[in-house]
Order: C-alpha cells, then structure tokens, then sequence
C-alpha cells in the first residue's frame, strides 16, 4: 500500500506529459474565440459518425462538471454531402431551443435504433416527437439562418484545419483527436490538460 500511494502522484504527472504532436496538434495560427474571458471547447462531429457515437457518453459526462469559465459548444462539420442534412438538423434544433433534448436522441436513433434520418423528410417526422411541426421544420431547415450558420461553421472548421470527426478544439489554438490522444478514453484528459495551460496563459 505504501508503494503504491508513493507511485500514483508520480503516475499522474507521467499522464499529463503532453506536447504538440503528443495528446494534441497546435493549430498554426489561432481561431478567435466567442468570448475572450472564457476558455471556449469545441467538438466538430456529425450525427452519422460512429467514432462520434462513442465519444458522445465521455463527452456527456465530462459536461455534467464544466467549469463556469470553460464555454462548450458542438459544431456539425459537413466533409460529405449526406452529412449536409444532419448539420442543418442541429442548426434547427439550436435556433429552436431545443439542441439539448435532441443531441442524444438523434445520434441513439441513427446508430442504435438504425433508422436513416439522412434527408429532410425523415428528419421533419423525427422533429415531430419535441413538438415542432413538420411545416415549422422545413421552413427552418430551408431558412436564411440555418444557411448563414453553416456557412459561419465552414469557415471556423477551415480555420482549425480539422479534416476528420470526432475533434475538440481548445480555445481556438489545440486540436485533440482520438489519435493523438491514444484513444477516445483519454481526451478529456488531454483537454482538461489544455484548458488548464489556458487558463495560466490569460
């Protein structure tokens, strides 16, 4: 028992050892953030990913003890053409209030009840269920605000130089990936990490 509380803070500093290019990849010049008195995280994913799926309960869980001066916020990257639809979703279930009721929803319905929701008809009827109308839903989902967003998001997910999904984005400057992570388990340490040398750096 002695050794080992003797090795586990040692243990613990081994794991935090991260670099550019170990844990995490630094984005060559920074994006500006929403809000410069915050530390902004932000995850580019798509609904159909499966890699996204998974990370989802780890990013679940890490949101239930966010810190008041880190600002969370998911962006829907569109790399394909049939992710288009499911980005316009998010961006309707956002303008309507209602992005936290769907999130989970959404991606449990695509990747564990195997339904396609991959076009605007099946997407308007899966809407229905938090009591948006078919009508309202098209009328969002074809609107001049959800067309400027995405476009906006565009731009941002240029900028940060991301090319695949899943990706957490540390206040517009580090890029942490599964792969420079080592795995899905151990991004949010790799971004706790960042949000802590964030945080020494205002």
């Amino acid at each position: 028992a002695l050794f080992l509380t003797f090795i586990l803070p040692f243990a613990g500093a081994w794991a935090q050892d991260y670099s550019d290019g170990n844990g995490y990849t630094t984005i060559n010049t920074p994006v500006r953030t929403a809000d410069p008195d915050k530390v902004e995280v932000v995850e580019i994913f798509w609904f159909g990913c499966p890699h996204c799926y998974s990370l989802e309960p780890y990013t679940q869980a890490w949101k239930k003890q966010l810190p008041s001066d880190v600002d969370f916020k998911y962006m829907p990257a569109v790399f394909g053409r049939n992710w288009l639809a499911h980005a316009k979703a998010f961006h309707v279930a956002k303008l309507l209030g209602i992005e936290e009721k769907i999130h989970s929803d959404l991606f449990n319905a695509i990747h564990q009840d195997h339904k396609r929701l991959n076009n605007e008809d099946d997407l308007a009827e899966f809407f229905t269920q938090y009591g948006v109308s078919e009508d309202e839903f098209r009328k969002q989902f074809n609107s001049f605000a959800v067309n400027s967003r995405l476009s906006q998001v565009d731009a941002k997910i240029r900028g940060y130089g991301a090319r695949g999904v899943p990706g957490l984005i540390v206040n517009g400057r580090y890029l942490v990936t599964a792969a420079t992570a080592g795995g899905n388990n151990n991004i949010y340490s790799v971004v706790d990490y960042l949000i802590e040398k964030e945080r020494q750096a205002k």
